[in-house]
Formats: structure tokens, C-alpha cells, sequence
């Protein structure tokens, strides 16, 4: 079933345009990575998608229904995790914000807290903890303002390579477990493979999608030299290699 999809979106601004005819869909439960180079409109892209940019042609549809304002979760590559408050504190936000009761958002928080491995940083605060750390707890966050479509706009480029792995490991879990619809940009054609069903490629100006990647590398006996190979495609794609 097709969480979201866009017909024909085309997006100008100041009479420049940004975005030209952007066709795609999203399944329920899958990853979908949008990569391509800086400027091409990603970022463009889902705040249309988040209705913070209104269309100048084409058609958003969320879970079958247009006007997809208030029907995702955004997160961006800062975690804006409010250093004066607890990590508790910042977790209830959400809840807060839709009318629970500060009881029963404690109560929800420290579920989840609990059910992903975070208890122990409960009572602490945003700048003792790592910076995987924090992105985990923008990351629950974020999935308390109660959206199961998530767009995840470069929410791991900020973090050391190491970090970043685990990280990316933690998140296709949750994923799973939550039943999440995750779209995610992405500079990093590695970090597309790695998590994504399927990606699209961005490219040119205004910004096209110039192909659409389905990632079957984890059913080969090969799964390394099939990333390799959908490596070279996309930067093919790019122009970055002949």
C-alpha cells in the first residue's frame, strides 16, 4: 500500500525553477532514500512534502489524501534538543504539545526509553551525552509527535563514521519495530544503500528524478560487489563517473 506519493510536483521560487515534474511513492514500511548533489531541491522537496511550501503544479497524497500538512514527522540534520531541559523533558514535548497530560507522557516516555536500551540517560542532559546518543533521543522524539512517516533530511551526516554505523543499525531496527514509513536524504550514496528498499536519484537543475534504484544486494551471494555495483550506477547517474 502506498503511504505517499507525488504526481507531477513542480515547485519555482522567485520565478526560478527548483523542481520539474517530480513523480515517486513510498510503500508502507519502506525506506526510500532521495540522493543527489547540493542545490537540486531535496530539501525543497520535503517541505513541499511537509506542506511548509506550498505547490505550484502536481499532487501530494498522504495515506490517500491530499493537503499533507501535519501528517509527517520531520527531522533535521540538528537534533534542537533543548539543552536546559532533561532528556525525559525534551522526550515529552510532543506528548505535551498534543494535549496529554504530563503524567501520561512520562508514563509514555519512559516506555520507550525503556524499550530501546535509553533509560539510563533519563535524567540527564543534552550535553553530556555522545552525539549518536543524542540523535537516538531526537529521533524518539520525533516519533511522539505521532506521525508514522518519517523524513529524515541528512539526520546522520553530522556523526563520525563509526557512530554513524551503529547508528544506522539502531534506526533500521526501531524502524521495524515501530512500523515506520521513512524517507530519507542523503548525501552519502553508502548511507542510501545501506538503509534504503529503494532510492531515487536527483539530478540537474531544476531538479529531476533521473532513475529510481531498487536495492535487491541483501538477496545476492555477493552483497558487497552488488553494492559496489549500484555504487558506480548512481554516480554514473551524478556524472561523477563515465
Amino acid at each position: 500500500m502506498k503511504k505517499i506519493e507525488l504526481n507531477n510536483v513542480t515547485f519555482s521560487y522567485d520565478q526560478q525553477p527548483i523542481l520539474q515534474g517530480i513523480s515517486l511513492h513510498v510503500d508502507q514500511g519502506e525506506i526510500v532514500s532521495i540522493i543527489g548533489p547540493s542545490g537540486v531541491g531535496k530539501t525543497t522537496l520535503f517541505n513541499l512534502i511537509a506542506g511548509i511550501l506550498s505547490l505550484d503544479e502536481g499532487q501530494i497524497l498522504v495515506d490517500g489524501e491530499e493537503n499533507p500538512k501535519g501528517k509527517v514527522s520531520y527531522m533535521l540534520q540538528k537534533d534542537l534538543l533543548l539543552e536546559h531541559k532533561t532528556i525525559l523533558g525534551n522526550v515529552i514535548l510532543p506528548l505535551i504539545i498534543r494535549g496529554i497530560k504530563k503524567a501520561e507522557a512520562v508514563r509514555q516516555a519512559d516506555d520507550l526509553l525503556v524499550e530501546f536500551g535509553l533509560k539510563d540517560v533519563r535524567d540527564r542532559y543534552p550535553h553530556e551525552l555522545s552525539g549518536g546518543m543524542r540523535q537516538r533521543i531526537a529521533l524518539l522524539r520525533t516519533y511522539l509527535f505521532g506521525q508514522d512517516l518519517f523524513l529524515l533530511d541528512e539526520a546522520f551526516s553530522a556523526l563520525d563514521e563509526m557512530t554513524k554505523m551503529a547508528l544506522h543499525d539502531w534506526y533500521l531496527d526501531i524502524h521495524e519495530q515501530l512500523k515506520l514509513t521513512t524517507i530519507l536524504i542523503t548525501h552519502s550514496i553508502d548511507e542510501a544503500i545501506k538503509l534504503s528498499d529503494r532510492i531515487y536519484v536527483l539530478n540537474h537543475k531544476p531538479g529531476t528524478i533521473v532513475a529510481e534504484l531498487h536495492m535487491d544486494w541483501r538477496d545476492t551471494d555477493q552483497p558487497e560487489l552488488a553494492k559496489l555495483h549500484y555504487k558506480e550506477e548512481i554516480l554514473r547517474l551524478l556524472g561523477m563517473k563515465n
